[in-house]
């Protein structure tokens, strides 16, 4: 059986090293934004090179950078976690359409524990990352793990250094699970954090690094990382009262009732969804492409793509416990989203 963590090193270095071949890859799709999707999106393109010989030179810089990057229109598609509100869409002249599904997870650095065996609820989880419960042994921790002999350690929260989609879904199911958190802080791709020991860390990638880093530290990451980097988390209680754990069962749950074409955009928000096998930070992936593109024929080629991608990417995205979308919604992607784009 194939050793997953590898097998995702080596097509995210093997997509970074391509992204820097200079003129033989001229022709090849270019793409920006969002860290949550890049280890699906690198191995679709590993896969889509050798079948049609074109390549995908995608630049994981975060979700506000793909959404700059594409109304400064360097790149043929741009990707973020955080959907563009549908009159920003209608005055930028873009579409937007989901990609992939998958879920944002409570990420720690605590010894003795296996994956999943501590749990939390979502306003415990707040009063962490606001700073207000600083140790890991903290009575309103140990209540909700009893038996379990927590340390008398400082936690320190890591966040997203830059703009974030991740951040965005991250502190929209912060902002629905506490009052508190919702008047103080927020949500949004970038927000004040209010723990006074925190530390930031760009893309997904460096808030992983970070908490594996420092010891007693509190994060959060897209799952593909947690596997990736072989990382401890936290089970959270969902909408339905019940204690998850994130893999892709829990993500399609939460996915299931979501009412896309009822938000322009489809930008649909999936946090707490009802549901008891629900995991309560599964989010989507979009895409961002111009109804009248300047270069018709390379967005031609990005549509190529994701229609490859819809056919043949679903076991591929589901070896990473992604969620890949429905047939019946990339038809209706088809029909409603994409005749919108001038070819």
């Amino acid at each position: 059986m194939i050793n997953k963590r590898i097998f995702l090193k080596s097509i995210a270095a093997a997509a970074m090293a391509t992204s820097g071949m200079g003129a033989a890859w001229a022709a090849d799709i270019t793409g920006a934004g969002a860290t949550f999707p890049f280890p699906i999106y690198a191995k679709w393109a590993e896969a889509y090179k050798k079948e049609t010989g074109t390549g995908l030179n995608y630049q994981s810089i975060g979700s506000s950078g793909g959404i700059r990057q594409i109304r400064a229109k360097t790149v043929a598609f741009g990707a973020t976690d955080a959907p563009v509100p549908g009159a920003d869409l209608e005055k930028d002249g873009m579409v937007q359409f989901p990609a992939i599904i998958g879920g944002t997870v409570p990420v720690i650095n605590l010894d003795g524990f296996k994956p999943g065996e501590l749990r939390v609820t979502g306003p415990v989880l707040a009063e962490m990352f606001m700073g207000k419960i600083v140790k890991w042994n903290d009575p309103k921790l140990a209540a909700l793990n009893p038996g379990k002999s927590l340390p008398d350690a400082n936690i320190t929260v890591v966040h997203r250094a830059d703009g974030s989609g991740t951040t965005f879904n991250w502190t929209d199911y912060l902002t629905v699970v506490s009052k508190e958190w919702a008047d103080t802080v927020g949500k949004g791709a970038a927000v004040k954090w209010p723990a006074a020991s925190s530390v930031g860390g760009k893309g997904n990638e460096g808030v992983a690094a970070n908490v594996n880093r420092v010891k007693g530290a509190l994060g959060y990451v897209e799952y593909a990382y947690v596997k990736k980097n072989n990382m401890n988390f936290l089970q959270l209680q969902n909408a339905d009262g019940k204690y998850v754990s994130p893999d892709d069962k829990t993500f399609a749950s939460a996915a299931a009732s979501a009412d896309w074409f009822s938000v322009p955009g489809m930008g649909v928000s999936m946090v707490n969804a009802k549901g008891a096998d629900s995991w309560p930070v599964s989010t989507a992936s979009f895409i961002l492409m111009y109804k009248n593109p300047a270069d018709k024929a390379q967005s031609a080629e990005v549509l190529k793509f994701f229609d490859w991608a819809f056919k043949n990417g679903k076991g591929m995205a589901a070896e990473l416990d992604y969620v890949p979308l429905p047939d019946s919604l990339t038809a209706q992607i088809r029909s409603k989203v994409w005749t919108e784009i001038a070819k």
